[in-house]
C-alpha cells in the first residue's frame, strides 16, 4: 500500500495494491506504477516522472538479509528504469514510521523534504539545507526530528542534477547507481526523513530466530561471510594483486599487468573511523567506514566493494588514502563512485590521446578531490561536461572520443573486466536496467578449479552448473540468465545478495523459509524465480517503451585481449558472444 505523494499540489493519498499478487511491495510494484502513471518519452527531470522508494513487505524486517530499501525512477543516465538499493537501517526506519513505500510525483515549489511519521507523510521546507552535504543534512534533520530519525538525503550533486548523483541514507549507506539523486533534485526533494520505531511484524518469530542463529554461526564457516564480517572487510582490497585482466586499469585500456599495488591489511590501521554496525537483524557487519588519517570525522566514508577499483586502479591510482578520501567525499557530495570513476577514466584517456586538452591525467591523486568537487557543483566547463557522464561527454567531444566511453545503455561499466568473466559481460550488456556488478554471481566463483566448490550444489539447483571461466558458448548464456533471474528475485523482494545463495550463508532453502516465516504464506524456490522473471520482464518492457539502448558492450571488450598472466588472450569473440546472448534471451523468453 504505497503513499502517493504529489509535491506540486501537496496532496498525499494511499493506494491499495495488496490484492495484487507477486509484487511484494518492491520494485515490481514500482515498475507497474511507472508504467501506469507516466506517459512514454518523459524526460527524467519532468515533474510528472515517478520516484519510488520502498521497503516492501520484507525490507526492514529484523532478520538476516532483510535490510534493503529500493530506490527506483526513470534514470537520467540511461533513460530506462534505474533501480538501486540501500543497505543499512533506512528500510527499517521507513517501516518504523508507518510506511512500506512512497511513490512521489510532481515538483515542490521550493527545496523540501518529506517527513514520514506515525503512518502519515507531510512535506516541509528545506531551503536552509541547500548546498549542504549528506552528512550535514542528516545532522540538521536529526536535530529537528530526533537522533533516532532515519534520513535519505542528497548532496550538492543531486541539487545540480549531476546525471549520476546518488542518494545516501543514514550517513554511510548509498543508493548509488543510475542518478536517483538527480531525480530527487529535479523534484526539489532534499531528503526523506522517517521517525518512529514500530517494528515490522513477522508471522513466525521463532523461525526467524532460528535462521538468525544459523546465520550467526555461519560467520565462522562461510568464507565470504567471514570476509565481510572481519577487518578490513569485504570492500577492503588486500593481499596479492589479482591476475591481469581481472579488474579495470586506466579505463580498461591496460589489459595486462597493472603495475599498481594492492594495500596490505595493516594499511587500513588507523583509517577505520567506525563500523556502522550490522544491518538491523543481521549479525554480519559488512560495511565499514574509512577515512585517511587526520581527515576528521568522516561518517560518510562507508566503503562499498567497487570504490577501490573505480576511484583507484581505473584512474591509475593506488594511493589508499586518496581512494578512501575520494570515497568519503563522493558520499558526502552525493556521487556514485562507479559512474564518477568511469567518467573520470574516460576523460583521462581522452586527455592522454589529445582529445580533451586540459583534461585530467591518470595517476594524479592530488587532483582527485578538486575534480570531484567540480563535478558535484558543475563548476567550470570541465565539471559541467563530466557531470553528464561518459557517454554524453563523448557525444559532446565528437566521434573520436566515443571508443573510450566504457558504457552500456549510457551507464558506466563496473570495474570487473568482462573479458575474463564473460557471464559478467552478458549481465552488463543485457540486464535491462543497465550494468551492475552485483546483478549476478561472478563466473570465477563457479570455475571447476578456481571456484567456490561449496556453492556448486546451490547453483546447480537453478541449472547453473560449474564451467571453466573462459568458456563462452550458448550454455554460458543460459547459465548467466538463470543466475540473473535468481538475483533479480532477491532484488524484487529486497533480499540482500550479500547474504544469499549461491555463495553466502542464506541457501535457497533458508531464503524460502525466511520469506515464509515473515509473511506467513508458503513460499517456494519457484516463487522466488517467478518474482525474478517478473521484475526482469517489467524492466525490459519499460526499456522497450522508452527506446532504451542496445544490449551491447564497448568494442574494446571484443577487440583488445588481455596480454599477460593466466588470462592472456581473453577477449569476447563477437560471434560467440552473440550466440550466448541469443541463448540468454531464449532462457528468459525474450526476443
Amino acid at each position: 500500500m504505497p503513499f502517493i505523494v504529489d509535491l506540486t499540489s501537496g496532496s498525499v493519498a494511499k493506494e491499495h495494491r495488496s490484492a495484487e499478487r507477486g509484487h511484494f511491495g518492491g520494485s515490481i510494484l514500482g515498475l507497474r506504477l511507472m508504467a501506469e502513471r507516466t506517459p512514454a518519452g518523459l524526460d527524467p527531470y519532468d515533474p510528472r516522472t515517478l520516484l519510488y522508494v520502498a521497503a516492501g513487505t520484507l525490507g526492514g524486517t529484523a532478520a538476516p538479509g532483510l535490510a534493503k530499501a529500493v530506490f527506483l525512477a526513470k534514470s537520467p543516465l540511461t533513460g530506462v528504469a534505474g533501480e538501486t538499493h540501500a543497505l543499512g537501517p533506512f528500510a527499517a526506519g521507513l517501516r518504523g514510521a508507518g510506511a512500506r513505500a512512497l511513490a512521489v510525483v510532481g515538483r515542490a515549489e521550493r527545496l523540501s523534504y518529506l517527513l514520514v511519521q506515525g503512518g502519515e507523510v507531510t512535506c516541509h521546507p528545506a531551503e536552509e539545507l541547500r548546498g549542504l552535504g549528506t552528512a550535514a543534512t542528516t545532522d540538521a534533520l536529526r536535530a529537528r526530528h530526533g537522533q533516532t530519525a532515519h534520513v535519505a538525503a542528497i548532496g550538492p550533486a543531486g541539487e545540480n542534477l549531476v546525471r549520476y548523483a546518488s542518494v545516501v541514507t543514514d550517513h554511510a549507506y548509498a543508493a548509488g547507481r543510475y542518478g536517483l539523486g538527480a531525480v530527487f533534485g529535479a523534484k526539489n526533494l532534499k531528503a526523506i526523513v522517517c521517525v518512529g520505531d514500530t517494528p515490522a511484524e513477522v508471522a513466525d518469530p521463532e523461525a526467524v530466530t532460528r535462521i538468525a542463529a544459523y546465520y550467526r554461526e555461519s560467520l565462522t564457516t562461510n568464507p565470504l561471510a567471514a570476509l565481510q564480517a572481519g577487518l578490513p572487510g569485504f570492500a577492503g582490497w588486500v593481499g596479492e594483486p589479482p591476475a591481469p585482466g581481472y579488474a579495470s586499469v586506466r579505463n580498461f585500456s591496460v589489459p595486462g599487468a597493472s603495475g599498481l599495488r594492492v594495500p596490505e591489511a595493516r594499511d587500513y590501521e588507523g583509517r577505520a573511523v567506525a563500523t556502522t554496525g550490522a544491518c538491523p537483524g543481521c549479525p554480519n557487519d559488512c560495511l565499514k567506514v574509512y577515512a585517511p588519517p587526520g581527515a576528521g570525522e568522516r561518517r560518510t566514508g562507508g566503503l562499498g566493494q567497487e570504490a577501490f577499483l573505480s576511484l583507484g586502479w581505473n584512474l591509475g591510482i593506488d594511493d589508499l588514502d586518496a581512494v578512501l578520501g575520494a570515497n568519503a567525499l563522493c558520499n558526502d557530495l552525493g556521487l556514485d563512485q562507479v559512474s564518477l570513476g568511469g567518467t573520470l577514466a574516460f576523460a583521462m584517456e581522452c586527455a592522454e590521446r589529445g582529445l580533451l586538452p586540459g583534461g585530467p591525467a591518470f595517476g594524479d591523486a592530488a587532483a582527485l578531490p578538486g575534480l570531484i568537487g567540480d563535478v558535484a557543483t558543475r563548476s567550470g566547463a570541465m565539471g559541467d561536461l563530466l557531470a553528464e557522464g561518459a557517454a554524453r561527454a563523448a557525444a559532446t567531444l565528437g566521434p573520436g572520443a566515443a571508443p573510450y566511453a566504457m558504457t552500456v545503455k549510457g551507464a558506466e561499466l563496473p570495474c570487473f573486466d568482462p573479458r575474463v568473466q564473460p557471464g559478467i559481460g552478458l549481465g552488463y550488456a543485457i540486464a535491462p536496467g543497465g550494468p551492475r556488478y552485483d546483478a549476478l554471481e561472478h563466473d570465477l566463483d563457479f570455475d571447476p578449479v578456481a571456484g567456490l566448490a561449496y556453492s556448486f550444489g546451490e547453483a546447480a539447483r537453478i541449472g547453473a552448473e560449474p564451467a571453466p571461466v573462459a568458456e563462452l558458448d550458448a550454455e554460458r548464456g543460459r547459465r548467466t540468465a538463470r543466475l540473473l533471474r535468481l538475483w533479480s528475485g532477491l532484488d524484487a523482494l529486497n533480499l540482500c545478495v550479500f547474504a544469499s545463495s549461491p555463495t553466502r550463508p542464506l541457501t535457497l532453502d533458508h531464503l524460502t523459509a525466511l520469506v515464509s516465516a515473515v509473511l506467513g504464506d508458503a513460499f517456494t524456490l519457484d516463487d522466488l524465480l517467478a518474482a525474478g522473471q517478473a521484475r526482469l520482464d517489467a524492466m525490459r518492457a519499460y526499456a522497450a517503451r522508452e527506446g532504451g539502448g542496445p544490449d551491447e558492450l564497448p568494442a574494446r571488450m571484443h577487440d583488445e585481449p588481455v596480454t599477460e598472466g593466466p588470462h592472456r588472450g581473453a577477449v569476447l569473440d563477437r560471434a560467440s558472444f552473440g550466440r550466448a546472448r541469443d541463448a540468454f534471451y531464449e532462457e528468459l523468453g525474450w526476443d
